[in-house]
């Protein structure tokens, strides 16, 4: 059987199994037949069967260098190394979109599999059906618009040139686009939740519940894959930087900004009853905007290296994004009633008004971002002009939100619930005060200058302070216990963003960069540091030819920043080399160069600092995963303090019997 064949066969399968899952699911709660809503089990991995197929139909194809497939014609190249090959499913839309629905698949059966023996309760019915609706959509992308299988004639003797050269020089391509796609897809769960909450009726905080775990996973891949983004950018690109603020940069940053204000603004709602509303518009945003990121990346309507070509699949992807929002907002209209707080904030200045103010200010910068990102599309569709909103609009209104969140990072985990005191305050500020105060000194010492960068490393290490202080305090009531659960794997991942902060704004002030012509043997300055060209070098290496400069840096190397070509295409990249270390990194990328003078033009950028950006989100990760899991239960007398909240009617999601077990109270996510 060819791969076409197969190809077709695996989506079809996918396709048709999520179309009857819907139907199974919507008889099922229609006629109360518990014994059909079981039928799932099975078609959850049929669904995650087709699209395991498809991936390895394609994988092969692009490994036989077959031809008679329209995307390996396009992608396949037998001078492609076999690690950027295996990758190469990826690098295109149809590929891409494989890959997501395979993820999606694959959450499905987890939650399929999760909630097993409580496939009856209409709660989970209903986000079993949206979930299979969504990966119905996903499949029938794949039949038509972004069909991977699609055929080729090819001509005799035709050779596939390959993947884009940017995304075959760098190992991180092979792990970037997963993770982040690990991110994306996973928003679907607490989505569909959601949705099922609101459509029936149970908009208490059973839901949250069942889903924060799953929230908090896709939350952390989606932070990870656009940690490694960055570190491509910086590792490939060769323009000194990590974050330019680019168009499809911009659309993963949108559902990170309000996934992390969900993860905040949950605990008030768990905790008081509050924010209801708020919270299901949350988790619902996340995932819209997760549908636009797909938008913006692959309808081809932005000029970016990240998104893909233009295609038929733009317009139903903006349909689907239309459809989450109204439906979104159509829910939360229809049980406004019930969504009325139980709750509310006693004080400014207690944890739950920090959360509050924390989720102002994480929506004020989604809305900055969305709006520097699409007003361009906005402004073209309407008149046709072409604007660009380029770095200084960021940077100059992300700077201010960045110093608020900051401080709000110091307030929060020392503020008690309900209210606190100003003795309270003061006994529990003055070492984190003192702590950012020293940091700032500390800079000053290190020659910093400048309001803004001292500003951020004050405040950075105030909320440090704080956030120690927490783990301190938990260590010594709970030993290594200390590090574990919600609240205290919240300030280890505090002290992560921490450093990404630091980092950036170090970066981002202390940058020098300088471009030269050099000879052979010629000496230059920056920063303190020495560099030498000893010469050029021809190479033809990994499936690339091309030239590279020799550079010592302070007497060290050489250091081979190159100009690349790879067969097929004429398209040169350019590969910079890194001095990297703990305290600063030495970037050198070759612009030109003449063989026949042995000259070059080299640029070098330094910048402090910049290993902290990964460092910062290896602790970020680290302190996602010690969140995910339970922290020590409180005891009975732990409990007296605890407010108990009186509600004005009893919350379904608790005291509504669905069986033998309750999803309110029942197994957690």
């Amino acid at each position: 059987m060819s791969n076409q064949t197969l190809g077709v066969f695996a989506v079809a399968t996918g396709f048709a199994a999520s179309m009857a899952g819907v139907g199974v699911l919507v008889y099922g709660l229609a006629a109360k037949r518990r014994e059909v809503v079981a039928l799932v089990k099975p078609l959850s991995v049929a669904i995650l069967g087709g699209g395991m197929l498809g991936f390895l139909v394609l994988e092969r194809a692009l490994f036989q260098r077959d031809y008679t497939l329209l995307y390996v014609a396009n992608q396949g190249s037998p001078d492609t190394p076999p690690l950027f090959n295996f990758a190469a499913l990826w690098s295109a839309l149809e590929g891409s979109i494989l890959l997501w629905a395979v993820i999606l698949a694959g959450y499905l059966v987890i939650v399929v599999v999760k909630f097993r023996h409580r496939l009856v309760d209409p709660l989970v019915t209903w986000a079993l059906l949206v979930l299979f609706i969504v990966t119905a959509f996903f499949y029938f992308l794949m039949l038509d618009a972004a069909n991977p299988f699609a055929g080729f004639d090819p001509p005799p003797g035709y050779v596939g040139t390959g993947p884009n050269p940017l995304l075959q020089n760098h190992w991180l391509v092979t792990i970037h686009p997963p993770v982040l796609y690990l991110g994306y897809v996973g928003f679907t769960v607490p989505f569909s939740f959601a949705i099922a909450a609101l459509v029936t009726g149970r908009i208490g905080e059973g839901w949250l519940v069942e889903t924060r775990r799953w929230t908090l996973f896709a939350w952390g891949f989606l932070t990870v894959g656009i940690l490694l983004g960055s570190w491509w950018s910086y590792e490939v690109l060769g323009w000194g930087g990590y974050w330019a603020w680019d168009p499809v940069e911009n659309s993963a940053l949108l559902p990170w900004l309000t996934g992390t204000a969900f993860l905040h603004s949950v605990m008030v709602q768990e905790r008081r009853g509050m924010l209801r509303v708020w919270n299901l518009s949350l988790v619902c945003s996340t995932f819209a905007l997760t549908i636009l990121a797909t938008f913006l990346t692959r309808s081809g309507v932005l000029d970016s290296v990240h998104a893909f070509s233009d295609s038929d699949i733009g317009p139903l992807l903006l349909g689907a994004f239309g459809v989450v929002a109204f439906a979104t907002v159509g829910l939360i209209g229809w049980r406004g009633d019930r969504l009325r707080s139980v709750g509310r904030i006693d004080s400014p200045l207690s944890r739950e008004g920090a959360f509050l103010a924390n989720n102002v200010v994480f929506g004020a910068f989604a809305f900055v971002v969305l709006l520097g990102t699409v007003m361009p599309l906005i402004v073209e569709a309407v008149n046709g002009d072409r604007i660009s909103i380029g770095n200084p609009y960021f940077d100059r209104m992300s700077a201010p939100i960045g110093f608020v969140l900051l401080f709000l990072m110091a307030m929060a985990p020392v503020l008690p619930w309900r209210k606190a005191s100003g003795e309270i305050l003061s006994k529990r500020l003055i070492v984190p005060a003192w702590i950012g105060v020293g940091s700032a000194l500390l800079a000053l010492l290190l020659g910093a200058r400048g309001f803004q960068p001292i500003l951020a490393f004050l405040l950075a290490g105030f909320a440090a302070g704080s956030a120690l202080r927490q783990i301190v305090l938990a260590s010594r009531r709970q030993g290594w216990r200390g590090l574990v659960g919600r609240a205290n794997g919240g300030m280890i991942v505090h002290l992560g963003v921490i450093m990404i902060a630091v980092a950036y704004a170090a970066s981002s002030a202390y940058i020098r960069q300088a471009e030269w012509t050099l000879n052979v043997g010629d000496q230059v300055v920056i920063g303190g540091h020495e560099l030498e060209f000893t010469g050029l070098t021809e190479i033809d290496a990994d499936g690339r030819t091309g030239i590279e400069a020799n550079v010592l840096v302070d007497g060290e190397g050489p250091y081979s920043p190159a100009v690349s070509q790879y067969p097929g295409g004429n398209q040169t990249v350019g590969t910079p080399a890194i001095r990297s270390g703990f305290t600063e990194d030495i970037a050198l990328s070759m612009i030109t160069f003449d063989t026949n003078d042995e000259t070059v033009v080299l640029r070098a950028t330094t910048q402090p600092l910049i290993q902290w950006l990964w460092w910062g989100g290896a602790v970020m990760a680290v302190g996602t995963v010690l969140a995910a899991f339970p922290g020590r239960r409180r005891r009975p007398t732990d409990a007296v303090s605890a407010p108990v909240v009186a509600t004005s009617r009893p919350d379904p999601a608790v005291t509504q019997p669905v069986g033998p077990q309750s999803i309110g109270a029942g197994e957690r996510a």
